[in-house]
């Protein structure tokens, strides 16, 4: 297994939020990314999207000009798994299906070599059920950043049955050389930030849907009682409505009826109302 020393080249699997926000924040710090997802269209969203990151850093005076073209130029984008091949370590950011992860996770193990650390970005899937699609579950971890990437300080190492502990070791310090801190859970359903953040949420549309206060006062109440940045509606819109269904199904299916989803969260999803990503969830945006 490859020394934090020797790590240059890391690999994203997903462009969307979360897998373009670890790419401009490796490539930031002086690695080599490459970004791999399904379509070339979703390729190009978000190195759009990361562009418009950049350009939002230099504007506020946290980056100059020429940081921003280095690290763009520190970035390809692909549609072929393939050209991870050289990658020293890969992080997996696409969408929280566990069939779909597992898929990602054989097909890495073909293409990578066999010490490569395979970090996946579940916010609530068990890694070691992950790892068990790989012919190296020990090289397997969680590696759980939060959104927004560029801008959270926080990374979740969750350990699954079979990760050594040389590959926990190297998650935390990768994390570390991104400038984020880390925290360590066992591999059970939610880890520490989801199992306690979804039903946060999850609580706070109940209380909107049975009417015990406005949407804002729910969130100016939580922003001012508990020193929050956002309140549990804010936050789900901003994380997307869509991702919190399927987190708090997964903890539902898990952990049993405290965590069912309220009937309004799949309510709105059903209706496609997403959050920020649609321009409508609980609040309207531009």
């Amino acid at each position: 297994m490859h020394d934090i020393d020797e790590i240059q080249t890391v690999g994203v699997v997903g462009a969307g939020t979360m897998g373009h926000g670890i790419t401009q924040v490796a490539a930031t710090h002086g690695y080599d990314v490459v970004m791999r997802d399904v379509e070339q269209e979703f390729v190009d969203d978000g190195l759009a999207a990361i562009e418009s990151s950049l350009d939002r850093f230099v504007d506020k005076g946290e980056m100059s000009a020429d940081e921003r073209a280095a690290t763009l130029g520190r970035i390809i984008g692909t549609t072929e798994l393939a050209d991870l091949a050289d990658a020293d370590i890969v992080v997996e950011a696409v969408v929280e299906k566990m069939a779909i992860k597992r898929d990602v996770f054989a097909d890495l193990a073909e293409v990578t070599d066999d010490d490569v650390v395979l970090a996946t970005n579940t916010s609530t899937l068990s890694v070691t059920s992950i790892a068990a699609a790989t012919d190296r579950a020990a090289r397997v971890v969680g590696l759980h950043f939060m959104n927004p990437v560029p801008v959270m300080d926080g990374v979740e190492v969750v350990v699954g049955e079979r990760t050594a502990d040389e590959t926990t070791a190297l998650a935390h310090a990768f994390a570390e050389t991104l400038d984020k801190e880390t925290w360590e859970a066992d591999d059970k359903p939610g880890f520490v930030s989801n199992r306690i953040l979804m039903p946060w949420i999850n609580e706070g549309i109940r209380a909107f849907d049975e009417g015990v206060a406005t949407k804002e006062d729910i969130d100016r109440g939580m922003r001012l009682g508990t020193n929050v940045p956002m309140g549990p509606l804010e936050l789900a819109d901003h994380i997307g409505l869509d991702v919190c269904l399927d987190a708090t199904e997964t903890l539902h299916q898990e952990l049993g009826d405290r965590y069912a989803p309220a009937y309004l969260l799949r309510r709105k999803v059903e209706a496609g109302d997403l959050g920020k990503k649609t321009g409508r969830g609980f609040y309207e945006y531009d």
